[in-house]
């Protein structure tokens, strides 16, 4: 059976960053690792899943967290749609559709309930994501869930990837939401969003308008320095910490690159392409500092010249069909 060995990694001008490996025949220790403890500390829980396989994935979850919590975790965070792997589907039928929809779980599920119950065990907070079932189609979601097991809220992913099937197949969430989570290290206003929602600018600021401090983003893309470089974006322009969990090499179309950033856009880590936790230290009161001096932010915005945001138009070179080969019409769904 394979267990995590925690192995430590120090990257010359980032900080420190924790890792960990899977071996044959290993005992799993809470080892030594890079965790800070003045700061808040998020596990970017950096996996490779296992298919569609939905009690190996929770198994492995499970795992994950709890050598994050031995680490000396607050936070841990899993890659998108975690309980069936971001796997797609076969073809383009309705049939392949239903069927891979099936395998949504609801928000009270015995999945989702699982890590409710680990948080309180663990004393940390998890963000659990997964294939939500919901009237229709299903949602891509997240659930924020506190030390204390307590769900703090459920976010769907807004900005759907309606350029593949699974996505294009998805509900879209309806709106941003933040929460205050009570941590070990003190009280700070955290976000979600997914993936695809940090390529828009307005996620992040919305989410920063609502108060967050920190925003929490499961992933499943390949990145390329370019996409790396909107979360460094997102957090300077904002004024907030911004962390994210990518799956590991070799999950089809992804490979690893986890990383998180200070609100000045200093990085904090940036994982490699294998699979494993690496530790994120957020300095909270550093971004509390530079938000009282920042002209970044909130501070100088003039919304009242931003009426064109709202209005359902783009440009006619925008135009686009989603993966099923029909015109994407904004504010359709």
């Amino acid at each position: 059976m394979k267990h995590i060995l925690t192995v430590l990694a120090v990257i010359a001008g980032l900080g420190l960053m924790a890792g960990s490996i899977w071996a044959e025949d290993q005992a799993a220790k809470p080892a030594a690792s890079a965790a800070d403890p003045s700061k808040l500390v998020v596990a970017l829980l950096q996996m490779e899943s296992i298919g569609e396989d939905q009690a190996a994935n929770l198994k492995k979850a499970d795992e994950f967290c709890r050598n994050a919590a031995h680490m000396g975790a607050d936070v841990a965070l899993m890659p998108e749609m975690w309980n069936v792997g971001y796997a797609d589907y076969p073809g383009k039928t309705r049939e392949s559709r239903d069927k891979w929809a099936a395998k949504a779980v609801a928000r009270d599920s015995d999945y989702v309930r699982h890590f409710v119950s680990l948080a309180k065990e663990l004393n940390m907070a998890i963000v659990v994501t997964y294939l939500e079932k919901w009237p229709g189609a299903p949602r891509n979601s997240a659930t924020m869930i506190d030390r204390r097991g307590k769900e703090l809220f459920t976010y769907a992913k807004v900005h759907t990837c309606d350029f593949v099937k699974r996505e294009a197949a998805c509900t879209p969430g309806d709106g941003f939401k933040v929460a205050e989570l009570d941590t070990a290290k003190g009280k700070l206003t955290v976000g979600v969003m997914i993936c695809y929602d940090r390529e828009f600018p307005e996620s992040a600021r919305i989410l920063m308008l609502k108060g967050a401090e920190l925003i929490l983003t499961p992933n499943a893309c390949t990145l390329d320095d370019l996409k790396v470089d909107q979360f460094k974006i997102r957090a300077y322009e904002n004024a907030l910490a911004v962390a994210m969990t990518n799956y590991a090499a070799p999950h089809p179309g992804c490979a690893g690159r986890s990383v998180a950033f200070g609100a000045k856009g200093r990085s904090i880590v940036e994982a490699p392409g294998s699979e494993g936790i690496y530790l994120a230290n957020v300095d909270v009161a550093e971004v509390r500092d530079f938000r009282k001096r920042t002209i970044w932010g909130a501070a100088f915005r003039r919304p009242q010249g931003y009426k064109e945001l709202t209005k359902d138009r783009k440009p006619a070179v925008f135009e686009r069909n989603n993966a099923f080969g029909e015109k994407f019409v904004q504010g359709e769904r």
